[in-house]
């Protein structure tokens, strides 16, 4: 029997990868997203390549009262969910006063509210069967402030806290939860963002394809890891903060998020 595994934000970016991903792996999909006809057409392009089902619900998840809705209409359709992956979310750049509050109220809705509510609902029914797993996106901006983007890089210190405490919490039913943090990936994320350089930080940065992250964040999953950081220079420059005095880290995070 194939197991199912829900990722939101399927749409494209990491969480179409995330769905190539698992599909190649014999694992049935629920693809949750704003837009139809992209889960659409993701949906026509698994089935025709592989041996899955996959179901498409098409909601806006930065209204959390549609995380429940997403959950009433999994359960109602009888379908256990294995593996569940909170990838939908979005940065924007700008100073916070100049941003308008909708678009900060979205994205902690998105970011934060939405992942943890999920995280909530799918564990009721997993505790009880002991097992199941969570990959929830966080981000190398969860080590230090971000002066420009302060909302963004907020939201994913709280992922990844969140992410290890839950998965402390939860070892003993053999539930795993892991926090998978890129760092910039050639993905839509900067015009999204509505950054100066669209592929992230630096415009001549090296930044991985959507398929490395993905296929590091999957091996993460099935091995249980907690907290995983992708990249060498990464992995150094998130745990060198630790000793950079606090100002000084705040002036030269300012620096590179406004380059």
């Amino acid at each position: 029997m194939n197991h199912t595994a829900l990722i939101t934000g399927a749409s494209r970016g990491l969480g179409a990868e995330f769905a190539r991903l698992f599909a190649s792996k014999g694992t049935n999909l629920i693809l949750v997203a704003r837009s139809e006809k992209e889960l659409n057409d993701l949906k026509d392009e698994l089935e025709n390549t592989f041996n899955i089902s996959v179901r498409i619900i098409a909601k806006d998840l930065t209204k959390p009262e549609n995380v429940r809705f997403v959950y009433d209409e999994i359960k109602d359709t009888g379908i256990e969910v294995d593996y569940l992956v909170n990838n939908a979310g979005f940065g924007d750049f700008g100073h916070f006063s100049d941003t308008e509050w909708e678009r900060h109220e979205q994205m902690i809705d998105l970011n934060m509210k939405t992942l943890s509510y999920f995280c909530y609902l799918f564990v009721q029914d997993w505790i009880p069967r002991k097992s199941g797993k969570i990959l929830n996106i966080a981000s190398t901006a969860a080590f230090q402030p971000g002066p420009g983007m302060s909302v963004y890089f907020a939201s994913k210190a709280y992922v990844a806290s969140f992410s290890q405490a839950i998965a402390y919490e939860f070892q003993k039913y053999g539930i795993t939860v892991t926090a998978l943090c890129p760092g910039p990936v050639r993905t839509n994320f900067g015009i999204a963002a509505r950054m100066q350089h669209p592929n992230g930080f630096l415009k001549d940065m090296k930044t991985p394809l959507p398929g490395e992250v993905v296929a590091f964040g999957y091996r993460a999953m099935m091995k249980g890891k907690t907290l995983v950081i992708q990249g060498g220079l990464n992995k150094f420059v998130a745990n060198l903060v630790r000793f950079i005095p606090r100002k000084w880290l705040i002036t030269l995070s300012a620096k590179v998020i406004s380059w």
